[in-house]
């Protein structure tokens, strides 16, 4: 896919963020977004998004970034206020908490996909850009780095609901385990799936 930005050509005029969220169509936990300024003058070789890496190359390129960029940080919305606002509007809150944790000010936000959150920098949508432009895969690995890491946890405190499998993606055995054991705090209660259940007990 041919893109109308020049990324490595532009970083080095200006200073560029990439930015991703994941965690959109989970039923449970917060959706995750990150934002990463690479150094032009340390690259990172073979940055892609990250659904296209395994989970030993994702954790490989987590402590590269980390070490190299310039910049990054994370920001998240809870399921919670995903609740209040919607899943859109919640990715665009974890998308400016990230952009605005940055130690560095960014002149440029690349956002992944087709619209932008409202912040106080210019921002740029690129569709499938957390596979065309190396800021955003670094965002989308650390994102989704951190994200799973939630899972991990929420698994060894609720065992019984498998979410180091799933990652709270709505397959059919979450589903049965979500009917078998019913609704933790952690669960964004807006979601159909959820709703439903909950509707079905009142």
């Amino acid at each position: 896919m041919q893109i109308d930005f020049d990324f490595e050509a532009e970083q080095k005029t200006r200073i560029i963020a990439g930015v991703d969220e994941v965690g959109r169509g989970p039923l449970v936990g917060c959706v995750v977004a990150a934002a990463v300024i690479l150094d032009p003058n340390n690259p990172i070789i073979g940055l892609r998004d990250s659904k296209k890496l395994s989970e030993k190359k994702r954790a490989a390129f987590e402590i590269e970034i980390k070490q190299k960029a310039l910049a990054w940080a994370i920001g998240t919305a809870t399921p919670l206020e995903i609740d209040q606002i919607n899943i859109l509007q919640a990715s665009f809150l974890a998308m400016k908490r990230a952009i605005e944790g940055l130690k560095i000010t960014p002149q440029l936000a690349l956002i992944d996909g087709n619209k932008v959150p409202q912040v106080s920098i210019p921002c740029q949508a690129i569709i499938k850009g957390d596979d065309l432009i190396p800021a955003i895969s670094a965002a989308s690995i650390l994102a989704k780095e951190y994200r799973d890491r939630e899972m991990f946890a929420l698994a060894e405190q609720f065992p019984q609901y498998g979410f180091e499998k799933h990652k709270g993606y709505p397959t059919a055995a979450h589903l049965a385990l979500l009917a078998e054991h019913g609704v933790i705090s952690a669960y964004r209660k807006s979601f159909k799936p959820v709703k439903k259940l909950l509707e079905s007990q009142d």
